[in-house]
């Protein structure tokens, strides 16, 4: 049985890169016209990169999905909020769902097939790689998505302080937003990418308030969040902008140290469970290891010839 599932995991492999080697490289006109210097039929199709390749294989496994208005609003926003703003980021999601949702189960079948267990627990095995295929890349998305959301959070004390700057020195808003973009597109590029996206709603035409707010919906920061609604009450009601934005650097400020003092009370806390379980051995082995070896070999002897 063993012999059988790998002469078959073989031949699956092997014609699995033959077809890719023969789709992908062994095109020997395309390549002789490429030396040769001579133009290529556009109709001819350029090799591609593997990856690439399985990309568009799963990516038209999820289009054959059927998905409900609700689930895809939830998961296109969850894509919106991790950057990946490409059209076909979720179909590629489904398809990445349900391809390893059948591999991972295939693989721990073939690989629970030799062992010679109960089989509720192989049957456990397969649902358990069934159950991770499936999840692991909406965990993946949120994983990315909080990694991004730290991120912005982590720049945006520098992107209010350069918008500070900008407006106090003569500049409207929406200049110094692309000028912050600018900026910070090295040191930021997160930020730098949302602001950016500011932009171009406004000169596509949309409101600047709606704008700012399609801003904090995107990446659902809450300190974001505050400096919108900071920005949309300055322009309603006329307030001076720079004076707000002033002050509301003043406020994340405080706030910024507020929270660093909070963590470095917490550190105390912390710092038990690994001084329990790391040090803690350490320090009984160094100071109590000699005096127990020294009993061992000189007092317990002692004690049996009396």
């Amino acid at each position: 049985m063993e012999l059988l599932y790998s002469t078959l995991l073989f031949l699956l492999v092997a014609g699995a890169a033959a077809v890719i080697g023969v789709r992908l490289w062994a095109r020997p006109k395309a390549a002789m016209d490429r030396v040769t210097g001579t133009v290529v039929d556009p109709r001819i199709n350029m090799p591609r990169h593997p990856s690439l390749v399985l990309h568009e294989v799963v990516r038209k496994i999820g289009a054959l999905l059927p998905t409900s208005p609700k689930d895809a609003g939830r998961a296109q926003r969850l894509l919106i909020r991790a950057g990946f703003r490409n059209p076909g980021a979720m179909r590629l999601l489904y398809g990445a769902k349900v391809s390893l949702g059948v591999v991972l189960p295939a693989v721990a079948a073939v690989a629970v097939a030799g062992w010679d267990g109960p089989a509720d627990r192989k049957m456990i095995l397969v649902g358990g790689a069934l159950l991770a295929g499936f999840s692991a890349p909406g965990y993946w998305v949120r994983w990315h998505a909080k990694r991004r959301q730290k991120k912005v959070r982590r720049g945006l004390p520098d992107a209010l302080d350069l918008l500070v700057i900008c407006v106090e020195s003569g500049l409207g808003l929406d200049q110094a937003l692309i000028q912050t973009a600018k900026e910070l597109e090295m040191a930021h590029p997160q930020i730098s990418e949302e602001f950016a996206l500011v932009n171009l709603e406004l000169k596509a035409g949309k409101r600047r308030v709606e704008a700012l707010r399609n801003l904090a919906e995107r990446t659902s920061v809450e300190e974001l969040k505050k400096l919108v609604a900071v920005i949309i009450q300055a322009d309603r009601f006329g307030t001076g902008v720079a004076q707000s934005l002033r002050t509301h650097s003043d406020y994340m400020r405080v706030q910024s140290r507020q929270q660093a003092e909070e963590k470095a009370a917490k550190l105390g806390v912390k710092l038990v469970f690994p001084i329990f379980f790391c040090i803690l051995p350490t320090l009984f082995v160094v100071t109590v290891g000699p005096v127990a070896v020294r009993i061992v070999r000189e007092l317990l002897p002692m004690m049996n010839n009396i």
